[in-house]
């Protein structure tokens, strides 16, 4: 099966219908770090990352809005000091689709590759 970052988000229509309670726990075993939140009656994807400084986390809020651009899909983003909290939903069928894991995964790429240049 290919790796949730490494796939492209699909045009998503909005006649689709929201992913079932078991697509959902089988894709989230994909994105271990990203938590289930409802609000406003709606199923989200949310993470918060930690960084040292407010420059750092405007960074990485930066890139996450050049991915979001890039696949057409986009999240909500509060940035604050040392933290960025990203948190996705398909705004068409009010709910998850599979677009959001795959965007969850790609943001997790991207810390990852942020922390691991950070470190050297």
């Amino acid at each position: 099966m290919t790796p949730l970052a490494e796939m492209k988000c699909e045009a998503c229509r909005g006649d689709v219908p929201p992913l079932s309670e078991e697509e959902i726990a089988a894709l989230s075993r994909q994105v271990p770090e990203w938590m289930i939140v409802e609000r406003e009656g709606i199923k989200r994807l949310e993470r918060t990352f930690r960084f040292k400084d407010f420059a750092e986390a405007l960074a990485f809020t930066n890139k996450v809005g050049a991915l979001a651009e890039a696949e057409d899909h986009h999240p909500a983003i509060l940035t604050e000091w040392g933290r960025t909290t990203v948190t996705w939903w398909t705004h068409k069928i009010r709910g998850l689709h599979r677009n959001d894991f795959i965007m969850a995964a790609k943001t997790d790429r991207l810390y990852a590759e942020g922390t691991a240049a950070a470190s050297e």
